[in-house]
């Protein structure tokens, strides 16, 4: 089947069909977390995004190489360059190495990942473990005449580059405009102009977190370490770089200037960025202290949380709605993605129950049909809402043919089985949950299934008492059975 994969390119404000600089290969940056604190919902979208075009690329075969970073060093408070490294402010309070807390994190951050059933990056590299590349950026920056040294600290100089060039072209803001914003904020003693932002800063002595350069003992800023480890891991020219909408400004626009000022042109080809979680229409984040954290909703120990949340329950919340969209948070929000992922999961059980009949109805060109569309909607800019939508459309012709409404032929059983594996587990990630319910419940259909199968022997042997006592029983305990010309089939009433 031919694709034709539109993505929606921040930078050109368009779906552009994807065209990857290297044929059938594809290089992906995404930024990751700063790893001072657990994962929260807000983490969990653009994890969720991304993995998902993660999966569908190497589903169109194309083979690809997935940097998504940790940030353990140069994230500042208040994200100003005049702030205290989070990390760092974290291991003083709790008074351990800077790395501890990095390392508890990050082993938090990638326990949820699984539960999400996120898959794991291709590379996925630290911030400090690449202070020579962001060095040699800053390095670069300088003999380009782009930055400046400033008491030991390095600024970019936002101002001339913008003279050669076009600060603001992802973001698409206007430098005259960023600078009358940022005039109450004059007279920092160190930089030129207040728009400037830091390559490298100057450690102050209590500073734990330092690495010598050439311009004294510092640390790099923020906006470095995506900039340098993109660029060793995917080359000076890339595919996809990726990250959730509050990131376009300035992490993005700096990531940017970065690039041209020390290489000439632009690195990255498709800008991609996820919208936000919302909660009472705030973003949902750290720095605003309205977070809810993974591990919250999977127990459901928040005062916010009406009940817990499975992993795959978050997973399908945040897949029903495309990934440019804003999702806000609420218990009915997440109780109805509950119950609609029940409906989905109850689908491909019953499809696994459904007995084949050679002059079907539900026939092979419907399931061509049902594919077709389903790709149509991951081309579309990965639209997972419309994909989810058409397998609830399949849901309900599966349970006509449960009920004996229509019959499906043997191809189009095994097809309509491909297309849910593809869609449902393969694409979107879902799986049933690996808890004690799921085995439980294996267990009881396993258990119905075996009554049915003695139910037919005696049906055959006309054992008709039998037949009936098994009917009446399971009927009196909230089962639905339905005979069929090609065997019984059943469902539980919720």
């Amino acid at each position: 089947m031919e694709h034709q994969l539109q993505i929606y390119n921040t930078r050109s404000r368009r779906k552009e069909v994807f065209e990857p600089i290297h044929a059938g290969h594809v290089g992906m940056y995404v930024c990751g977390p700063t790893v001072y604190g657990d994962a929260h919902l807000g983490h969990a979208r653009p994890a969720i995004t991304f993995d998902l075009v993660f999966r569908y690329l190497r589903h169109l075969g194309y083979k690809v190489r997935y940097v998504r970073n940790i940030t353990d060093v140069g994230h500042l408070e208040h994200d100003s360059d005049d702030g205290e490294d989070k990390i760092a402010k974290k291991a003083k309070l709790e008074q351990l190495e800077p790395m501890e807390v990095a390392q508890y994190y990050t082993n938090r951050f990638h326990h949820a990942m699984e539960e999400l059933n996120v898959l794991p990056p291709s590379i996925e590299p630290h911030a400090t473990g690449h202070i020579i590349e962001q060095e040699q950026l800053v390095r670069k920056i300088l003999d380009n005449g782009y930055a400046y040294e400033s008491h030991g600290s390095v600024y970019f100089d936002v101002e001339k580059y913008n003279r050669d060039h076009h600060y603001g072209v992802l973001s698409g803001r206007n430098l005259e405009d960023v600078i009358n914003n940022s005039r109450a904020l004059d007279g920092v003693g160190e930089k030129r102009n207040q728009v400037d932002f830091a390559l490298w800063k100057h450690a102050q002595p209590e500073h734990i977190m330092r690495w010598p350069s050439p311009w004294g003992d510092g640390f790099p800023g923020w906006h470095c370490e995506c900039t340098a480890m993109g660029r060793k891991y995917l080359g000076a020219h890339f595919d996809i770089h990726g990250g959730g909408m509050d990131l376009v400004f300035p992490h993005h626009e700096c990531e940017i200037a970065q690039a041209v000022a020390s290489q000439g042109d632009e690195m990255v080809k498709y800008w991609m960025h996820n919208n936000m979680i919302t909660i009472n229409g705030q973003k949902m984040g750290k720095s605003l202290g309205n977070f809810i954290t993974l591990d919250q909703f999977f127990t459901g120990t928040h005062e916010a949380l009406a009940e817990a949340y499975s992993p795959m329950t978050i997973r399908f919340f945040i897949l029903q709605a495309h990934y440019r969209s804003t999702v806000d948070f609420s218990n009915e929000a997440l109780q109805a993605s509950r119950k609609g992922l029940e409906r989905l999961m109850e689908g491909v059980a019953q499809l696994d129950r459904l007995a084949a009949s050679a002059d079907g109805d539900v026939t092979l060109a419907w399931v061509d049909e049902l594919r077709a569309k389903c790709y149509a909607a991951m081309d579309d800019d990965f639209n997972s809402p419309i994909v989810i939508s058409h397998l609830f459309d399949a849901c309900r012709t599966v349970n006509r043919v449960a009920d004996g409404k229509a019959r499906i032929t043997p191809e189009a059983l095994d097809a309509l089985k491909e297309v849910f594996r593809t869609f449902v587990f393969d694409l979107l990630g879902l799986r049933a949950e690996a808890d004690g319910n799921a085995a439980r419940e294996e267990a009881f259909g396993r258990a119905v299934d075996l009554l049915l199968d003695v139910r037919q022997t005696s049906k055959a042997n006309k054992d008709w008492a039998t037949s009936d006592k098994i009917r009446n029983e399971l009927t009196a305990l909230g089962f639905e059975v339905k005979d069929t010309k090609d065997g019984a089939t059943w469902r539980l009433n919720k």
